[in-house]
């Protein structure tokens, strides 16, 4: 077995001009790269000895809305895992509100068809190359992404014993 290589330093040393910043928070590393360079430094990290991350355990996507001091609008981050040398690694990018668009990994993982589809969905950032890009949670003809902040919010005023007269006004009875 191939000695373990440092993710971050590989990474660095591989693609220099790639690498925007590395993180490390509670024994946690977080490479952020552009999202035109995740397919490219996500292989490498898949395939190169040393490292191995051979497993894509999940991509989220956060919104950051409104009070962004971030590159972009919404961070999409891949969790991935290397069996090999049980150690976890997050990449992660940060997308533009006015053009959500990264590339897909579903060549590198095929796994990361449903994953990216439910981003596609819910958050409304679209994975470039993706073989299907139906809904996956929402119905096909859903207006909007429920997982963005600024999504508006549908909600029913709770009904408590000092409310109760103005509530009932306000429902929708079945009619005899």
């Amino acid at each position: 077995m191939q000695k373990a290589l440092v993710p971050e330093d590989a990474v660095r040393a591989a693609f220099p001009d790639k690498v925007q910043a590395v993180k490390h928070f509670r024994d946690e590393t977080t490479i952020i790269v552009a999202p035109e360079d995740v397919p490219t430094v996500l292989k490498y990290l898949r395939d190169t000895p040393g490292l191995l991350y051979n497993y894509l355990s999940d991509i989220s996507a956060v919104d950051y809305y409104p009070e962004n001091t971030r590159p972009g609008r919404f961070g999409v981050s891949y969790h991935i895992y290397s069996m090999l040398y049980n150690r976890r690694l997050r990449v992660k990018a940060f997308v533009d509100e006015d053009e959500p668009v990264i590339p897909s990994v579903v060549t590198i993982w095929p796994a990361a068809n449903w994953l990216e589809r439910e981003i596609m969905d819910m958050m409304g950032i679209d994975f470039d190359g993706n073989p299907d890009k139906r809904r996956l949670l929402m119905p096909q003809d859903w207006d909007g992404h429920p997982h963005r902040r600024d999504y508006p919010l549908g909600y029913e005023t709770i009904q408590f014993s000092f409310n109760v007269e103005e509530i009932l006004q306000h429902k929708p009875f079945a009619k005899e």
